[in-house]
């Protein structure tokens, strides 16, 4: 991994590689890094637990994977999913 990045921009990373419904497109256009750089971050910042069970939930999932998603998902995340700031979620 070539980048360096802030706690924040990292934290934000991964905070869209969790997310069900971002998809990777998503986060190589926000900040630049591949797929498998995301997957990098996310071995070298979780817990190997906590990392073994993302990787066995997105592992082929089609909403992880733009070119898998059905033609009428257009966005990166749920229209339903309230806002995230600073890893907690914000009161309405």
């Amino acid at each position: 991994m070539k980048k360096e990045f802030t706690e924040v921009e990292l934290d934000r990373i991964i905070e869209m590689a969790w997310e069900d419904r971002t998809p990777f497109d998503a986060i190589t256009f926000q900040f630049g890094i591949s797929e498998q750089e995301t997957i990098e971050i996310m071995r070298k910042e979780m817990k190997p637990s906590s990392f073994r069970m993302w990787r066995k939930r997105v592992q082929g999932r089609a909403t992880k994977h733009a070119k898998l998603r059905t033609n009428n998902v257009d966005r990166f995340k749920c229209s339903r999913q309230r806002q995230i700031t600073g890893n907690k979620i914000s009161k309405r």
